[in-house]
């Protein structure tokens, strides 16, 4: 479960008046959460036997396959990590020393469902692998690709004056821009 969510997308939501960051992955044999709101980072790995014991204490009237609660549970969080939670799902969060509580109230066949995913603080390899790791990739990638910009926008303005010293001029003046200054660019950059 945690390679498959490796590849998933962390997506921001919103719980009363906190935002976290959180991606998730389901199985037929459990999920995986992970959730963060860049100052902690929890997780929880629940196998289909946990599902099924935790699903019978908070859901008594409901008898339903471990699969079912598992898929309904994907159908809950998925459209939340897409930013469109459903009307009739509510989602409550409590922090504690020991971990966060993320508690979910919804409907499966016309009866109450309720779900409580009990996070604890993730080790230190989990935040690198799935939070530290990708962020420094991304960022050296993106600085790859702002200097491969500034170099052809180098290019771009010596082929301009290359026209011009030729004789060439512009036949709409409002295409006129002035030359890329790197420095300049580097500086407000930073400052933003």
């Amino acid at each position: 479960l945690e390679s498959s969510l490796l590849i998933q997308p962390w997506a921001s939501v919103r719980f009363g008046e906190c935002t976290f960051l959180a991606k998730v992955c389901f199985r037929d044999t459990g999920y995986i959460l992970l959730i963060s709101d860049l100052s902690s980072v929890w997780y929880e790995s629940a196998d289909a036997e946990a599902v099924g014991q935790r699903s019978k204490e908070l859901n008594k009237r409901l008898t339903v396959h471990v699969s079912s609660f598992l898929n309904h549970l994907c159908n809950l969080m998925c459209p939340l990590l897409a930013g469109q939670p459903g009307a009739t799902t509510a989602f409550s969060c409590h922090r504690s020393p020991g971990g966060l509580r993320l508690h979910v109230k919804s409907e499966l066949s016309g009866l109450p469902f309720y779900w409580d995913f009990h996070c604890c603080p993730a080790p230190l390899e989990m935040v690198f692998r799935h939070l530290v790791r990708p962020l420094i990739q991304m960022n050296l990638a993106l600085q790859y690709q702002v200097q491969e910009m500034i170099s052809l926008l180098l290019q771009k303005d010596a082929e301009i004056e290359d026209y011009r010293d030729s004789g060439a001029t512009l036949s709409r003046d409002r295409l006129r821009t002035e030359p890329f200054r790197k420095e300049t660019f580097q500086q407000n950059f930073m400052a933003e």
